[in-house]
């Protein structure tokens, strides 16, 4: 059994980074579980704004992450821009801040959320694969998935 789990990178106008605080982690980007019925899009959405209160628009697929914990997770990360909304805090995200680029990867301390940042905000185009272990972060399968015929 797979859980499938969708996130993204949400920017505003002037380059800075959607982060919330997470209740049971640290500051990670905003995102979840993906409900049965729902599109990956329609999810993110739903996701971004229950924890942050900030309506995004998806505009790219940035890579998608095993990780091989048991259940496993599927998870495909997105870069999305904002809409609508001013940050706001809930059981989920006990903090929202806009943040500059710069002092997002220094932030998020648990090594697979800052190695997914990191993905998110170098995003040349090119579609990233990884498969990994929560706990060590041991990748096991990176892969950059050229353009469609390779896949």
């Amino acid at each position: 059994m797979h859980i499938v789990a969708v996130a993204g990178l949400v920017t505003n106008p002037a380059g800075q980074v959607l982060l919330l605080r997470s209740p049971r982690r640290d500051w990670e980007f905003p995102g979840g579980q993906v409900e049965e019925g729902e599109t990956l899009i329609e999810a993110l959405g739903r996701e971004i704004l229950e924890e942050t209160g900030i309506t995004a628009s998806v505009r790219n697929l940035v890579g998608l992450y095993s990780n091989l914990r048991k259940p496993s997770i599927l998870i495909a990360d997105f870069i999305c821009d904002y809409v609508s909304g001013e940050p706001r805090t809930s059981e989920e995200s006990p903090q929202v801040e806009w943040v500059d680029q710069a002092d997002v990867v220094a932030r998020i301390s648990r090594p697979s959320i800052r190695g997914r940042m990191k993905a998110m905000l170098e995003f040349s185009g090119k579609l990233i694969y990884r498969a990994y272990t929560v706990d060590t972060y041991d990748i096991s399968a990176p892969y950059v998935i050229k353009d469609e015929r390779s896949i």
